[in-house]
């Protein structure tokens, strides 16, 4: 296959990674994939690990939108929050929220990480990460605090924080890509658009 256009597609509905990919000048749109992502990690647990059941959510993301834009680069990515073996999804409301970031907090959890690049079908690259964080032992009071100001924001993240607003507050050590845990490892996906000669440089 040849080398695909300069157009590329974002297949996510994350606020989050589409502000990144801006923010560094990358001329993109936006077609969120329709996929059944419970039922995929429903088949997934037991059976492969995080790091896997991610690159798989973002392969087929990317692969869906690719069908219907087979000329275009289609970025996928996709996170799955592991504490102590345990799979997190995003909550489904504020309650839950509050209720898992009660299970998080004084805990250690990883971010597994994934994002590739599909072109005509075809996988042309993918990379993983799982970023470390601490949460510290913040009480209830704060939490509900912390809650009233985020609002909903939060159930639009993995970890029900946002670490570019409030949700640092909520942690006492972080290790890995600042990026990366915001959705999207941003200088491998620009390492990337550069050696396929989708960016210049």
């Amino acid at each position: 296959m040849g080398p695909p256009d300069r157009r590329v597609v974002l297949a996510s509905a994350s606020a989050a990674r589409a502000r990144l990919l801006h923010a560094a000048g990358i001329g993109f749109d936006v077609m969120p994939a329709v996929i059944d992502e419970a039922a995929l990690k429903a088949a997934c647990r037991g059976r492969y690990s995080a790091d896997a059941c991610a690159l798989m959510l973002a392969s087929e993301k990317a692969l869906r939108v690719s069908r219907s834009n087979p000329q275009a680069l289609v970025l996928g990515a996709d996170q799955i929050l592991v504490c102590e073996s345990e799979w997190f999804d995003k909550p489904a409301d504020l309650a839950a929220a509050r209720a898992q970031l009660q299970v998080l907090r004084g805990r250690t959890h990883f971010l597994e990480t994934a994002v590739c690049a599909i072109c005509g079908g075809e996988l042309l690259w993918r990379f993983g990460t799982a970023p470390r964080l601490t949460m510290r032992r913040f009480d209830d009071g704060f939490l509900d605090n912390y809650l009233a100001i985020e609002g909903e924001a939060v159930l639009g993240s993995v970890g029900g924080y946002r670490l570019e607003a409030g949700g640092i507050q909520l942690f006492e050590a972080i290790d890995g890509d600042y990026f990366a845990i915001l959705g999207l490892p941003l200088l491998e996906v620009l390492g990337f658009l550069r050696r396929c000669g989708v960016i210049d440089g």
